[in-house]
């Protein structure tokens, strides 16, 4: 067993080469073993290696004593909501999927019954130590026992429907949709069916674990070009994205410009703080000086937060925050238990376009007031940490602000608001071996500039 696929978030490798039957049903009693359910939820996506996995997993379960509920193909949101709505029921739930990594990967996202996320502080570690260790797992005296649940689906977007409190009357006009061949493509028929007379045009709906037409990745601008070109074709108001979970959606403007994760969140932040005043948002550190601004300037506090859904969701319970996200396109609500929902964020975007009678590109544009560089990823060369020195060596007596809530973040301030002002984010990924940068200021000669420099000050 690879002890790489244990990550920060998630486990997550190639499949059946990392991640295979034996592993799962290992799993399912390693959980069993160190969390002690008695009930539990398992969903699976649509790759070709997790009807196995899900079968393994569920084996292992059961030999374990435990009552499984299977809710089969679903996406994340689907899983992560039942698990809320199931009000204390389950002890823990486990969905069978890599999220937005390509067919050829597979793994297992893991959550407490009160949808708080198992990973790296919160528990990966001991399920690590005991996947790797040779001391026998011992099958329960009696085992346990699998039902099924059809109407998983049904009940999310009944849920998140309710949440948006939609206008009575929406637009005659389209969308067009992208589920890239993942898991919202079963999701998305139920969502429609409470959008008409709007059209929602159809991209790639159909589930196909090979990912034929994209990947399944709305954060890379070129798996957008298909969207682009279906929303001009058909003059539609916007287009919307999911990747193969359907945890993550990215959406492009009617005049087919991809809209940034950062940009998106000071959007659904402003829609939400609508009824929520006053209320906390959190955004990632990675995110553009508009954000917080903008949060302000809509009466809600922002706070600034550490990249990844397992530091997120944790942060959102400690600070009451109804609302999160990320530059990566996640977007979490407190409504949804603190968990993602592509389709509560593209509700809100509808009903916001719906009040303010504007176009997406009206109500996007403006707020982005700085220039951004979006992340920039580096291979991994040498120590991190020399790359972090060397960075901190050349630019901490200059900055007006040092921060080290994930890896190393500096602003440059000067009085008045100078055209020289800049930022600048450097970390490492938790979850592949690269280093990664973000930078922004006032300019595009001072962001460029500043990129040039830094590029080789990573690169050595």
């Amino acid at each position: 067993m690879n002890p790489s696929v244990f990550k920060a978030y998630d486990i997550r490798g190639l499949a059946p080469q990392e991640i295979d039957e034996v592993m799962a049903r290992r799993l399912g009693k390693v959980l069993s073993e160190l969390f002690q359910p008695k009930r539990v939820l398992v969903g699976c996506d649509m790759r070709l290696t997790s009807p196995a996995l899900e079968r393994a997993l569920i084996d292992g379960f059961v030999a374990s004593g435990v009552q499984v509920t299977r809710i089969g193909l679903c996406s994340t949101p689907v899983f992560n909501v039942s698990v809320g709505l199931g009000a204390g029921h389950y002890d823990l739930g486990v969905m069978v999927t890599a999220s937005h990594n390509p067919g050829i990967y597979n793994g297992f996202k893991l959550v407490h019954g009160d949808c708080q996320p198992i990973g790296q502080g919160s528990g990966m570690e001991a399920i690590r130590e005991r996947m790797l260790s040779d001391t026998p797992l011992i099958d329960a005296k009696v085992q346990g026992s699998v039902e099924g649940v059809g109407d998983a689906i049904e009940r999310y977007i009944e849920h998140v429907y309710a949440l948006a409190k939609m206008p009575a009357t929406l637009p005659a006009g389209s969308l067009v949709a992208d589920a890239g061949n993942g898991m919202n493509g079963i999701v998305l028929p139920k969502l429609v069916a409470k959008l008409r007379p709007m059209d929602v045009y159809q991209l790639y709906w159909d589930l196909d674990g090979s990912f034929p037409h994209h990947e399944a990745n709305p954060l890379k601008v070129e798996t957008l070009n298909d969207l682009m070109h279906a929303v001009a074709k058909h003059q539609s108001m916007f287009g919307v994205a999911f990747d193969g979970d359907a945890d993550r959606v990215g959406f492009v403007d009617e005049q087919g410009a991809a809209i940034p994760g950062d940009i998106l969140t000071a959007l659904l932040a402003t829609e939400l703080l609508q009824e929520k005043k006053g209320a906390t948002i959190l955004y990632d550190l990675r995110s553009s000086w508009s954000v917080p601004e903008l949060i302000r300037e809509a009466g809600g506090t922002p706070v600034m937060c550490k990249v990844g859904h397992a530091h997120i969701k944790r942060q959102m319970r400690e600070t009451g925050a109804a609302f999160a996200g990320e530059l990566s396109m996640h977007f979490y609500f407190a409504d949804t238990w603190n968990v993602e929902s592509g389709e509560y964020a593209l509700l809100l975007l509808l009903k916001k376009m719906v009040r303010e009678k504007k176009p997406l590109s009206a109500l996007w544009k403006p707020l982005r007031r700085y220039v951004h560089s979006g992340e920039i990823n580096f291979p991994v060369t040498g120590r991190p940490a020399e790359v972090m020195s060397r960075i901190e060596g050349v630019y901490a007596k200059q900055a007006t602000d040092v921060s080290h809530l994930d890896g190393v973040r500096m602003e440059f301030r000067s009085e008045g608001a100078s055209a020289g002002d800049w930022w600048f984010s450097v970390r490492t990924s938790n979850t592949e071996p690269l280093i990664r940068l973000v930078l922004e200021a006032r300019s595009e000669e001072v962001m460029q500039q500043h990129k040039k420099e830094m590029t080789k000050l990573i690169q050595g």
